[in-house]
């Protein structure tokens, strides 16, 4: 079968259907607006393409001016698609492409008309298409190889059809867009086709290797607070704890949080749940980065660091606990404060395991307790600050 005009339309409007009903499908899944709009792009070059068709049996308004507009508004859609994925806002003006193009629809025909839409079509694809490239330029590398890919089939697709429009400046060119004649027509419509296939698979490998690490990170963290859960702990814990020295010991702290249960006897649990919260937005804001915290469950916490010193581990222990008092007196004052308890637990040599270390963290909390709550219990090897 020869690749001419009417065979590649006919690719490519199969190609588009195809890509827009497999991201339709996966927005049903997952909702991301993203992927909504890449779907309706291809099903607008879809019509598009099917549109274009019309132009042998006479329809040339149809066949050329409408499909052509149809290429532009898709090609939009793949730049709003883009700025959501990049959480990128447009700006107003962008809406000029579209009467840029209402103003093609008077120019009167003559010799010279064809070359003129398509150029002015080629650069108003070109120009939302580099657009959509520049946007995922500081994305590519932090988010996946999908969009390291997209945003080079878009870079190339947009500077393709800036090369078309200046080609038919050429003098002498032959540019017939109602009999589908000329060179440059031939090689955009193979291009096209190219193109809706690579740019399909960039976009769904983009936003399922997104879906995938939202999935990963939901898995390790715990849904009320964001902490690390224990699993997520126990999987990130062996890098710390093997780089324990004499010269850079570790800390393990567990916290607690003492009479707990009065808050949801006397405000519910939505008020226990906002003052588990409001502890883990204060552990992060007092901890180093390279520190470890997870809710092991309930109202315990533990924190990991590495480099620690019984100075350091009392005064981060310290400023935690007179912080979270001064956060549960005002906002949920009970009979008995609501503290702190804290078992701490210094060491100089890899554990034998996390539970292990936990199970001395967990003595030490013990003792805290015993000796009145609200206070912090060390245990483990004394270092120098």
């Amino acid at each position: 079968m020869p690749l001419d005009p009417p065979t590649m339309l006919t690719i490519s409007i199969a190609l588009a259907a195809a890509a827009a009903l497999y991201l339709a499908i996966e927005w049903r899944s997952i909702r991301e607006p993203s992927l909504l709009f890449w779907s309706a792009g291809f099903a607008t070059i879809t019509v598009g393409s099917t549109l274009a068709l019309l132009r042998s049996s006479g329809f040339v308004l149809i066949g050329i001016w409408f499909a052509n507009g149809l290429l532009v508004t898709a090609h939009f859609l793949f730049l709003l698609g883009v700025a959501r994925f990049t959480q990128t806002r447009l700006s107003r003006g962008w809406s000029l492409i579209f009467v840029i193009w209402l103003v093609m629809l008077v120019l009167p025909e003559g010799p010279l008309w064809s070359k003129v839409m398509l150029a002015a079509n080629s650069l108003l694809v070109a120009l939302s298409t580099l657009k959509a490239s520049f946007l995922l330029r500081p994305h590519g590398k932090s988010l996946s190889v999908g969009a390291v890919q997209l945003r080079y089939v878009l870079l190339a697709h947009g500077i393709f059809y800036v090369l078309k429009a200046l080609t038919v400046m050429i003098p002498g060119t032959l540019i017939d867009l109602a009999a589908f004649r000329g060179e440059i027509i031939q090689i955009s419509l193979v291009e096209g086709a190219m193109a809706i296939m690579l740019i399909a698979l960039s976009m769904t490998g983009t936003e399922r290797y997104r879906r995938e690490k939202e999935i990963a990170r939901l898995a390790a963290r715990d849904p009320l607070t964001a902490l690390y859960n224990r699993r997520a702990l126990q999987m990130r814990a062996p890098r710390l704890l093997q780089d324990t020295s004499p010269q850079r010991p570790g800390a393990l702290l567990l916290i607690d949080i003492d009479n707990f249960k009065l808050v949801n006897d006397q405000y519910g649990h939505t008020a226990g749940d906002r003052l588990l919260i409001a502890l883990s937005e204060l552990i992060r804001a007092l901890l180093p980065r390279e520190a470890l915290t997870a809710r092991l469950g309930g109202d315990e916490f533990v924190i990991l660091l590495a480099h620690a010193s019984n100075e350091r581990i009392v005064e981060l222990g310290n400023a935690l606990r007179e912080q979270f008092l001064t956060t549960s007196s005002q906002t949920f004052p009970t009979p008995d404060a609501v503290t702190l308890s804290i078992g701490a637990t210094i060491f100089d040599t890899p554990p034998a395991s996390l539970a292990a270390l936990i199970e001395q963290g967990d003595a030490a909390l013990y003792e805290s307790k015993r000796g009145g709550r609200n206070r912090i219990r060390l245990t483990g090897r004394t270092t120098p600050g």
